[in-house]
């Protein structure tokens, strides 16, 4: 009797230290997804239960085993470390325009770091050996035609955007757009990561990249100001551009939609000078040749600019006068949780469609035409758009 008893015990203290030391190893928590996806870079972004060293191996995408050979590495680095944390970006430059690669990412944990010495502990990689290596393909401003998806103001709410999402076809979409409030508040990387991140992770973003444009619910709780980290961009502001076939994207960032002196804001925030320094981006970006020379210019910003809003007005007064010049083809918007859409005016002369917070939309757009379709939670079709070139001398 008294031996099953000491056997039950050993027993239980074995598990007890196994499950302990599974539980203290390093391993992958969040991720892989693209971000910043352009023409000739994107970053990959993970991370880990401790803080470790991290790199990307990257292979062409032929017939060759991953195995096949050594494969370049390309680490985080910063300022000619390479960076210890538990948020990794690896930001690859310098690739081939419409171009398909493999990739595999590794984080090695460090233990210790002394004047001349660093302790080094596991590493842990992504699977290539019994499963398909993770790809991605930079983007192609000849591409002839691209499809790309855009929600917004989900909230949290993973059963909502898993019934908008159903049905999509990722082997046919280029690119996904998040218009803001994808969260209410940010309080934790947990909380950002179980509002949506992990959903999409798993849904498409190990290879189709998404662009985020921040909502006014992103820019709240404890944990707002460490958003950027999280989505990186082409420009290193959380306002950018980039083209994808036929189309340029420019996305701005609303900021909040109340005054920066407002009682809900307690004095940390100041969103006026944010937006003025965009518009002084925006005017110098659209005389560019990659905005000028593309078939179709889309702006994606989260706030409309209409509305009796500061954040609201704020847009109308900044940013419109600017894009009232840029032959702007479309501004999609969200935040008021339905669905408007306003034709050109004189005081805004291109024309603004706010998505619902409980639909898609889903765009085809070539050289000469945008087709847009949004349809409902349960993959119904609900309205359709069709827009023309307003330039027909493109090739």
């Amino acid at each position: 009797m008294k031996n099953t008893k000491l056997l039950l015990l050993i027993t239980l203290f074995l598990n007890f230290s196994m499950s302990l030391a599974a539980q203290s190893r390093i391993s992958i928590t969040h991720g892989p997804y693209l971000q910043g996806l352009t023409e000739d870079e994107v970053t990959i972004v993970w991370t880990t239960n401790k803080r470790a060293i991290s790199w990307v191996e990257l292979a062409p995408d032929d017939k060759t085993h991953f195995y096949h050979e050594p494969r370049p590495q390309f680490f985080s680095e910063s300022y000619g470390f390479k960076v210890v944390d538990s948020v990794h970006m690896v930001r690859l430059k310098n690739l081939k325009p419409n171009t398909t690669y493999r990739y595999r990412i590794y984080s090695q944990e460090v233990l210790s770091h002394q004047a001349y010495h660093v302790t080094y502990g596991r590493t842990v990689a992504s699977n290539v050996y019994s499963e398909t290596p993770l790809k991605f393909t930079t983007n192609n401003p000849q591409k002839e035609e691209i499809s790309f998806l855009v929600l917004n103001d989900i909230h949290g709410n993973n059963e909502l955007m898993d019934s908008l999402l159903i049905g999509a076809r990722w082997d046919k979409t280029d690119l996904v757009f998040f218009n803001g409030d994808m969260t209410t508040d940010l309080r934790s990387e947990k909380k950002l990561f179980d509002d949506f991140l992990d959903k999409v992770v798993t849904l498409f973003a190990k290879e189709t990249p998404f662009y985020y444009a921040r909502g006014n619910h992103e820019t709240r709780g404890n944990f707002a100001t460490t958003f950027p980290r999280y989505f990186p961009t082409p420009t290193g502001q959380l306002y950018y551009m980039f083209r994808q076939g036929p189309v340029c994207f420019i996305v701005l960032d609303c900021g909040e939609d109340k005054p920066d002196n407002d009682i809900e804001y307690s004095g940390i925030v100041a969103f006026d000078n944010y937006r003025t320094e965009q518009a002084q981006w925006l005017e110098k970006v659209i005389q560019g040749d990659e905005f000028q020379q593309s078939p179709f210019k889309v702006v994606i910003t989260h706030i409309p600019p209409f509305g009796n809003w500061h954040g609201e007005k704020e847009i109308l007064d900044k940013f419109v006068p600017i894009l009232n010049k840029a032959n702007i083809d479309l501004m999609m918007c969200g935040h008021l949780h339905n669905h408007i859409y306003r034709e050109r005016s004189d005081a805004v002369n291109f024309p603004v469609l706010v998505n619902h917070n409980r639909e898609m939309i889903n765009v085809q757009a070539n050289k000469q035409q945008m087709d847009i379709q949004i349809s409902n939670s349960g993959g119904k079709q609900v309205k359709a758009f069709h827009f023309k070139t307003q330039n027909n001398s493109y090739p």
